[in-house]
């Protein structure tokens, strides 16, 4: 079964390492992920515990890489595991920041649309705070 995506993005006016160094340190996702982490978390185990708008979740996250790759598994309180791809790439002086949404087996066209909202004002939190 093929899931729906959609692919949220944004242009930041800061180098890519910049903003891939930001967003890949788990400690910030607090500041401008709040659709995924609503304080800060802690490491256990080699995986990040957060309380999220969804509960108590596990993310964990791709090894650290020169290419922008942002992925990262989260875990929900039911016990289903999201798969999320986003990069982080290149583009002049600046960058774009990609995201993947998935549209979740039993998820309706607006939860769907909810979740790629809470993606979109994210990725505009983490413009605005990178280009301060």
């Amino acid at each position: 079964m093929v899931l729906e995506s959609a692919h949220i993005s944004t242009t930041i006016d800061r180098p890519a390492d910049d903003v891939y160094a930001y967003a890949s340190d788990p400690r910030n996702l607090s500041t401008w992920a709040a659709g995924l982490a609503e304080q800060d978390g802690e490491q256990i185990d080699g995986v990040w515990v957060v309380q999220s708008p969804m509960g108590r979740v596990t993310i964990e996250f791709a090894p650290l890489n020169p290419f922008g790759v942002l992925d990262h598994a989260v875990t929900l309180p039911s016990g289903e595991t999201v798969s999320n791809p986003m990069r982080v790439i290149a583009n002049a002086d600046g960058c774009d920041v990609v995201f993947t949404v998935r549209r979740r087996a039993g998820m309706s066209a607006d939860e769907f649309a909810a979740d790629a909202d809470a993606v979109a004002a994210d990725l505009a939190t983490l413009r605005d705070l990178m280009q301060r």
